[in-house]
C-alpha cells in the first residue's frame, strides 16, 4: 500500500527540495529539524523540531507518517533501531542498508567486500600507524570516519610533517587514511531502487571540485561508454547489495587509463543531482519520494541536450539575500535559479544553485558557462 505521509530527518534545503515536488506527487511531508527557520519548514505540512540524532524526536515524527526517510545521515542509528523494534518504524532505505555506510572506515571495508573498486586505504590509530606503508606514500588523503561533509574533515596531506601535524591538532582520533588518486575526472550518479527491485540510474555526470567542496555538475559527463558502463554496473551493485529503497549519489574518481574508483557514497539525494530538478522530466527529489512511497518508478528522461550546475556559496559573514547577483545570473539564457532562503550567509555554506540547460552546440561551452555564473556570484570578492 502506498504511503502518503513522509516522515523527513532532517530540514536543510535537500528536504525543502523535496518538499517542492511532494504536492504533485499527492503527498505530505513532515520534517524533523533543529530550527524553525530551516529551509524545509516552508514546505512541510508539520515540523517536529529537534536534533537530527535526536530519536525521542524521531518517535513523534513516527506517529505522524507512514514511513521515514531521510536528508542527511548524521543519525543514531543505534537508537533508531530500538524504534523500530519497538514502534515498528518503517525507514527508507532500511537502517540494516545504512548500517555499512555512515562511518567511512567501514563503507570502504563495506565496498571492498562486494568487489567495488576502491582506493587502497587503512585506519590512523595510533603511532605506529604512521610508519605503515600507506602513510609513507605521499600525497595521502585523510577523512574523519563521520560527520564529515563539503570538505569538512578531508586532508589532502603532503609529507610526513604534515600528517603527524594534523592528526595531533585533533587529539589524535581514529582516521580513514587512503591512497591520493591522481584522476582525470571526478565523476558522480545518483540510482534509484523500490522495494519491488526496479533501479533506475541518472546519467554519469562531471563534477568538479575546489578544496573538496563541488562548485559545478556537468551532465552528462563527457566519457567513452566503457565508462559509463562501469559507473552504471558499480551503482546497480551497491543498491541490490544493500536491498536499498531509496536514492543514493555515488562519487567516483576516473583515472588516465579508465579505470572507475569509488569515492564515496552519500545515502541520499546529492548534490552531484540537484540538475536534475530543471533538466530532467523527474527529479532526484521526486524519485527518492516515489521510491520510498512505492509509486511506480520511471526511467528519468533529459529535457535538454546537457546542462551545467552552478553552486552559489557562502564567501563572507553576512545575512544578505544576494538579490542583485541573482538577478545578474538570471538573466543569462535557460537558467533556473534556486534560491534556499537561508537566513545567513558563512564561507562555504551552500546557498542555494543555478542551473543552466544547454543545447547539443552549447555543450562544449558548459565550463565557460560555470565560469561566468562563478565570476558574477564571486566579483565582490577583493
Amino acid at each position: 500500500m502506498a504511503a502518503k505521509k513522509i516522515g523527513v530527518i532532517g530540514g536543510g534545503q535537500l528536504a525543502w527540495m523535496m518538499g517542492s515536488v511532494a504536492p504533485n506527487l499527492d503527498l505530505e511531508l513532515i520534517v524533523q529539524t533543529p530550527k524553525y527557520n530551516d529551509p524545509a519548514v516552508s514546505k512541510a505540512q508539520n515540523v517536529i523540531l529537534g536534533a537530527i540524532a535526536d530519536s525521542q524526536a524521531t518517535a513523534k515524527l513516527a506517529t505522524l507518517c507512514d514511513v521515514i526517510t531521510f536528508e542527511n545521515e548524521f543519525i543514531d542509528l543505534d537508537a533508531l533501531q530500538s524504534l523500530v523494534e519497538q514502534q515498528g518504524v518503517i525507514f527508507r532505505p532500511s537502517l540494516d542498508a545504512l548500517a555499512p555506510l555512515l562511518d567511512k572506515y567501514e563503507q570502504r571495508s563495506y565496498l571492498q567486500s562486494i568487489g567495488l573498486p576502491i582506493p587502497k586505504f587503512s585506519l590512523l590509530e595510533q603511532k605506529s600507524d604512521l610508519q605503515t606503508p600507506l602513510c609513507k606514500k605521499f600525497p595521502v588523503v585523510l577523512k574523519a570516519r563521520r560527520h564529515g561533509y563539503d570538505g569538512q574533515g578531508t586532508f589532502i596531506v603532503k609529507d610526513a610533517v604534515e600528517l603527524s601535524a594534523i592528526w595531533h591538532k585533533y587529539g589524535c582520533p581514529s582516521l580513514l587514511i587512503e591512497e591520493f588518486i591522481p584522476f582525470t575526472k571526478e565523476l558522480a550518479i545518483m540510482v534509484a531502487r523500490n522495494n519491488s527491485g526496479e533501479i533506475i540510474t541518472y546519467p554519469v555526470v562531471e563534477t568538479y571540485q575546489k578544496q573538496q567542496v563541488c562548485h559545478w555538475v556537468i551532465a552528462p559527463a563527457e566519457v567513452s561508454q566503457a565508462v559509463k558502463k562501469q559507473v552504471q554496473a558499480i551503482a546497480r551493485t551497491l543498491v541490490e547489495k544493500l536491498q536499498v529503497v531509496g536514492i543514493f549519489g555515488i562519487e567516483l574518481f576516473l583515472t588516465s587509463d579508465e579505470r572507475v574508483l569509488v569515492n564515496e557514497i552519500a545515502p541520499r539525494t546529492h548534490n552531484s543531482g540537484h540538475y536534475t530538478l530543471d533538466a530532467c522530466d523527474i527529479s532526484q527529489f521526486e524519485m527518492q519520494l516515489r521510491t520510498v512511497a512505492e509509486i511506480p518508478l520511471t526511467p528519468p528522461v533529459m529535457k535538454s541536450h546537457a546542462s551545467v550546475m552552478v553552486n552559489l556559496l557562502g564567501y563572507e559573514t553576512s545575512d544578505s539575500d544576494y538579490l542583485e547577483k541573482r538577478q545578474q545570473i538570471a538573466q543569462l539564457p535557460n537558467t533556473y535559479i534556486h534560491w534556499y532562503g537561508k537566513t545567513d550567509s558563512h564561507p562555504g555554506r551552500k546557498l542555494g544553485h543555478v542551473t543552466v540547460l544547454l543545447s547539443a552546440e552549447e555543450y562544449s561551452q558548459a565550463e565557460e558557462i560555470a565560469n561566468k555564473i562563478e565570476s558574477l556570484w564571486y566579483s565582490s570578492i577583493p
